[in-house]
C-alpha cells in the first residue's frame, strides 16, 4: 500500500504531572513554529484556564510541527496529541488514540508507572499502537532510571502485551531544559551528549510508521473532536482516513443513527504549532477541521457521496461515579457571595442562570463534547443525574458551570452499580499510594475502614514506601483530604478504575457530625467564639446563613443545631471584662472538591459563582427530626 513520508501522527501519553505539556512546549520551540520577538508563555497547550489553576491537561489537544531532517530532505510534519493523564478523563484519551499511529509513553525517572501510566499504556496497546518510551525527568535528584525502566517492562507484561509491542525503543530526556538523547545518564543528571531534541524527532521519524492509504478508496474521514469559533460556527476536528478532503466539497455525512445526508465543506483548515491556518486539501492521514455542519457529533463519518463507507463509532468505558445535579434550591438563590443582592449586581454578575431550563440546555451541550458523561432524567424536572468517569471529572464540569454563571444543587457524589448474574456488582479502584515509612500504618489503618485489599508493598530503600490497594470506589470519595492529614501532606495517591466487583457492604467513611444554623441571619463573632469548642466552623463573621446551612463540622458523630447568629446582649451596666478581647480560631475554607468529599447522604452543596456552601437537603429542622424518627423506627 502507498504510504505518506511527509507526516507522522504521533499521542504523547503520561500520568498526571510527568511534564507531557512541557515536552511538546520544547518540541515546538525546537521546531522553529515561533518567531524569535515572540513571547511564549509554560505549558503553552494548556489553553484553559482550569488546567493552568490545576496545572493538569484536561482536553485532548493538537498540534503540529515542521521538522526539518539534518540530511537536508524534505521537511515532515509532526502532528501530537498532547492527552489528559487523568483517567477521569479517558473519553479525551480514546479520541486522542484514534487519530494517530504511535503514542510517546513519557514516564517520570523517579515515580515510575503509575496508575493514569497504567491507563493510557492499556488503550495504546489495545488499539494495537507502537510504542517510543521516554524517560522524562532525569535530572531528578531521586532519579532511578534503571529501577523505573524494568518496573515499565513489567507492565508492558502485565498488560498481556506481545512481542513486538515490548520491543520499543527508549529516549531519555530532561524535557524542562529541551534536551534529549538516547543514551542512559547517570541518575539525577541531565543527558550530557546532547544539547537539543534531535535524538527525540529522530527516534519518532523512525519508529512512528508513516500513514497508509488505498489509492483507488473512496473519501473516509472520522470526526473525532469539536470546537467552536464566533465566526464559523461548529468546527469538526478529524483524521482523514482515505481519500482527499477539499474545501467547498460536498460529502456524505454519516450520523451515529446510520443516517445519510449530504453536506458541503464551507471552510477546510490545517494546524500549524498553536493555530489553525486555511487549507485548500487534505489527504490520507490528514488531522483537520472542517466548518459548516452545524449538527456533526463525535464518532460520526465524512464519505464520498457516491459510496458513503460509514467508520466504527469511538467507544468509551462506562462511567463509574454519578452526581445529582440540579437548579439551585436555597433561600439565597439569585444573590451575592454573601447573600445581599448589592453584592450581586456589584460583582458585575446580573446574568446569573437559576432556571432549570438553563441547567439542562447547558448539561445538552456538554453531551456534544464530552462522550464519556450521561444525562439521566430524575423524579425531580429541575435536577437531572450526571454520570462520569470519576469525581474530578464531575468537579470539573460544575466547576465549568459555576464560572459560566449558573448557580447549582449538587448531591453527594455516588457510585454507579449494575447487575451481573442478579447480584448488585460496583465499581472498584487500583489505588497506589507513596508515602513515608512512618505513615505506613495510618493509611493501611484508614485503607482498612474503607475495605481497602493490600495487593503490592514495595521499598525502594529511600525511606519511602509505595502500597497498592483494591478499594471500592465509594471508599475514595472523601478520602483525599483524609489522607493528607493522617500522612502530614506528604503521601501521594493516584487510583485507576479496576472493574467491578461484589457489593462490599456498608462503608462508614466520615465520623464526626455536621454543626447545622439553626436559623437564618448573620453570623457574628461572639456566637463562634461560643462554638469554636464544639468542632470546625466553615463560616467568617459577616456572612448571612440560613436554615439547614453547615457551618462547620461536629467533634462528635451526632449532628448539632447551633445558633451562630447569637448576639452579645447590651446593657448600661459597664461589665468588669468588656474590654476582653475574644480570639476567633480561623475557618476552614472548603474547596469544591473538598465540600464534595464532605458531604453526606442526607447533604448537598449549594454552588453560585461566588461561593460554595454546604446544606442539608432538608432545609426545615422540625422535618429533620420527624424523618430521623421515622427511620430509628423502621
Amino acid at each position: 500500500m502507498p504510504t505518506r513520508n511527509d507526516i507522522r501522527n504521533v499521542a504523547i501519553v503520561a500520568h498526571v504531572d510527568h511534564g507531557k505539556t512541557t515536552l511538546v512546549d520544547a518540541m515546538l520551540k525546537q521546531a522553529g513554529a515561533f518567531a524569535a520577538h515572540q513571547q511564549l508563555d509554560d505549558r503553552m497547550m494548556d489553553s484553559n484556564d482550569l488546567e493552568r489553576e490545576k496545572g493538569i491537561t484536561i482536553l485532548a489537544k493538537n498540534t503540529a510541527v515542521k521538522y526539518h531532517p539534518k540530511d537536508g530532505g524534505a521537511p515532515i510534519t509532526i502532528n501530537i496529541i498532547d492527552t489528559p493523564g487523568h483517567a477521569d478523563f479517558g473519553g479525551e484519551v480514546e479520541r486522542g488514540l484514534s487519530m494517530v499511529d504511535a503514542v510517546v509513553l513519557l514516564v517520570d525517572a523517579s515515580e515510575g508507572p503509575l496508575p493514569q501510566t497504567r491507563f493510557v499504556l492499556r488503550k495504546a496497546l489495545t488499539a494495537r499502537l507502537p510504542v517510543i518510551l521516554c524517560i522524562n525527568k532525569t535530572d531528578r535528584p531521586d532519579a532511578r532510571i534503571d529501577e523505573v525502566i524494568n518496573e515499565t517492562y513489567d507492565l508492558f507484561l502485565d498488560l498481556d502485551a506481545d512481542e513486538d509491542q515490548i520491543e520499543f525503543p527508549i529516549v531519555y530526556a530532561c524535557a524542562r531544559d529541551g534536551v534529549a538523547s538516547l543514551t542512559k545518564p547517570e541518575n539525577g543528571t541531565v543527558p550530557g551528549d546532547s544539547d537539543n531534541l534531535e535524538p527525540f524527532f529522530s527516534t519518532i521519524l523512525e519508529h512512528v510508521p508513516a500513514p497508509t492509504f488505498d489509492a483507488d478508496a473512496p473519501l473516509q474521514a472520522h470526526v473525532t473532536n469539536l470546537d467552536a469559533d464566533n465566526f464559523l460556527g461548529r468546527i469538526a476536528l478529524l483524521r482523514v482516513e482515505q481519500g482527499e478532503l477539499r474545501k467547498g466539497q460536498t460529502v456524505a455525512w454519516i450520523k451515529r443513527d446510520g443516517t445519510i445526508s449530504n453536506v458541503r465543506i464551507s471552510e477546510l483548515l490545517m494546524t500549524e504549532a498553536l493555530t489553525r491556518k486555511p487549507a485548500e486539501v487534505a489527504g490520507p492521514g490528514d488531522i483537520c477541521a472542517v466548518a459548516g455542519i452545524s449538527d456533526i457529533m463525535i464518532g460520526e463519518t465524512l464519505a464520498d457521496p457516491e459510496n458513503p463507507i460509514a467508520l466504527p463509532l469511538i467507544t468509551v468505558d462506562e462511567p463509574a461515579i454519578s452526581m445529582t445535579i440540579g437548579t439551585n434550591t436555597s433561600p439565597l438563590v439569585g444573590r451575592g457571595g454573601s447573600g445581599k443582592g448589592a453584592d450581586a449586581k456589584s460583582s458585575g454578575r446580573v446574568d446569573r442562570k437559576v432556571t432549570a431550563r438553563q441547567v439542562k440546555d447547558r448539561l445538552d451541550r456538554e453531551l456534544i463534547g464530552n462522550v464519556s458523561l450521561r444525562v439521566l432524567d430524575t423524579e425531580r424536572p429541575d435536577a437531572w443525574e450526571v454520570q462520569g468517569r470519576g469525581e474530578l471529572a464531575l468537579a470539573i464540569l460544575i466547576e465549568t458551570m459555576r464560572r459560566e454563571g449558573f448557580e447549582l444543587t449538587v448531591g453527594k457524589p455516588q457510585v454507579v452499580t449494575k447487575e451481573v448474574n442478579g447480584k448488585t456488582h460496583e465499581p472498584v479502584e487500583r489505588l497506589t499510594v507513596d508515602v513515608p515509612e512512618e505513615h505506613m500504618g495510618a493509611v493501611t489503618q484508614l485503607m482498612g475502614i474503607r475495605k481497602g485489599r493490600m495487593d503490592n508493598m514495595s521499598n525502594h530503600g529511600s525511606g519511602w514506601v509505595r502500597m497498592e490497594f483494591v478499594v471500592p470506589s465509594r471508599g475514595l470519595i472523601g478520602f483525599r483530604t483524609e489522607f493528607l492529614t493522617n500522612t502530614r501532606g506528604t503521601g501521594i495517591a493516584h487510583s485507576i478504575h479496576e472493574g467491578h466487583e461484589p457489593w462490599f457492604g456498608q462503608l462508614t467513611t466520615r465520623n464526626n457530625g455536621s454543626l447545622v444554623a439553626d436559623r437564618a441571619g448573620v453570623v457574628t463573632a461572639f456566637a463562634m467564639t461560643n462554638l469554636q469548642e464544639r468542632g470546625v466552623l466553615f463560616c467568617d463573621p459577616g456572612t448571612e446563613v440560613y436554615e439547614g446551612m453547615i457551618v462547620g463540622e461536629n467533634s462528635r458523630a451526632d449532628d448539632m443545631d447551633v445558633n451562630i447568629t447569637k448576639e452579645k446582649k447590651l446593657t448600661n451596666m459597664r461589665s468588669s471584662n468588656a474590654d476582653v478581647a475574644e480570639s476567633i480560631v480561623p475557618p476552614r475554607k472548603l474547596s469544591l472538591e473538598q465540600s464534595l468529599e464532605f458531604c453526606r447522604e442526607d447533604e448537598c452543596i449549594e454552588v453560585t459563582p461566588e461561593t460554595v456552601r454546604i446544606r442539608k437537603v432538608v432545609l426545615d429542622q422540625k422535618d429533620r427530626g420527624r424523618t430521623a424518627s421515622r427511620a430509628k423506627k423502621a
